[in-house]
């Protein structure tokens, strides 16, 4: 808040992001018109059976998937800086997970079908850096992504033209880049 105040004072006016996982209503996401500039948005998962899994939620897509709607007709086109630094938009993520690029294919396909059924566009974000901790192994996610199903995921992307975005580079899992979690410098 302190330096959205101080950018104010300055004239400036940051653009407001709201980071969240997807799994919101519809009605949330009317709550915040007005309010937020840029959706920074997960879609997870399409298969009902993996989200139940994973996140305790069998509906995570039945409700993410309009929510993401409702968030791309509120912010509209991706718009830009003269700089290049997106004031207004959506970004959506998914995590490729180990074991599930199946899942991912399908997450694709339905950005790329979201694109198309709104006429909308939006940045695409693909993630490589699952990192197994705690009890993953218990829910079939005990190792890393490999090279071969990251890029079977990524080239899918492309395939569907899902290019105009941010797709990590499989380094970005290296163990060095993961933080403690054990809140040691908090």
């Amino acid at each position: 808040i302190a330096a959205l105040d101080i950018a104010r004072a300055k004239g400036l006016r940051l653009p407001i992001v709201c980071n969240t996982g997807g799994y919101e209503t519809v009605e949330s996401v009317q709550a915040w018109r007005g309010y937020i500039d840029i959706w920074l948005a997960d879609l997870k998962y399409v298969s009902p059976a993996l989200s139940a899994e994973l996140s305790a939620a069998p509906d995570y897509f039945a409700q993410a998937k309009p929510a993401i709607e409702a968030m791309m007709a509120q912010a509209g086109h991706p718009v830009f800086d003269s700089e290049g630094i997106l004031q207004r938009g959506v970004i959506l993520r998914h995590l490729a997970l180990p074991g599930h690029s199946d899942d991912s294919l399908a997450v694709l396909r339905c950005l790329a079908d979201l694109r198309q059924e709104t006429g909308v566009s939006f940045v695409p974000s693909l993630m490589s850096q699952f990192t197994p901790f705690y009890r993953a192994a218990e829910h079939g996610l005990g190792r890393r992504i490999t090279t071969y199903e990251y890029r079977r995921v990524v080239n899918y992307a492309m395939d569907k033209g899902l290019t105009m975005g941010y797709m990590q580079q499989k380094s970005s899992a290296k163990e060095e880049y993961t933080p403690s979690f054990d809140l040691t410098g908090v």
